[in-house]
């Protein structure tokens, strides 16, 4: 079996959160989700767990963080073309998200920009050719 990874993450609104993944190109797996967790595939190997705030709370004895005042994680996905990760940041604005939420980083050979989503969880969407990484960086 590959190693996989699944990011629980608490939301307010479990159906606006699910239709922003949707929109950031998650695909819903109705198998795992339910009234109140919504499983959003990234990858083969890659799923965010949206739960509801009552049901994250079960899970964890610790008060749950607002993403919106606290840094809590940064994600970093990675895109294949700066077209890609423009549209994902555009997708994310357009769903509740806030796009550019620190000024775009382009070194040419690297090519980032970040969202958040409606509960604040932040995202890097990079785009890296590594063949063009320079010298100095790869020391």
């Amino acid at each position: 079996m590959s190693k996989m990874i699944y990011i629980n993450l608490p939301v307010t609104d479990l159906a606006a959160a699910t239709r922003f993944y949707e929109a950031i190109g998650c695909e819903k797996n109705e198998q795992f989700s339910d009234h109140q967790s919504s499983s959003m595939v990234w990858s083969d190997t890659i799923t965010f767990q949206l739960l509801a705030n009552d049901y994250f709370s079960t899970f964890t004895p610790k008060k749950i963080a607002d993403a919106h005042a606290t840094s809590e994680v940064l994600f970093a996905l990675s895109h294949d073309n700066r077209e890609q990760v423009d549209a994902i940041v555009e997708a994310a604005a357009a769903t509740g998200g806030k796009a550019d939420i620190r000024e775009r980083q382009d070194l040419g050979w690297l090519y980032n920009r970040t969202f958040e989503d409606p509960d604040g969880h932040v995202f890097e969407a990079i785009s890296m050719e590594a063949g063009a990484v320079p010298a100095e960086v790869e020391d």
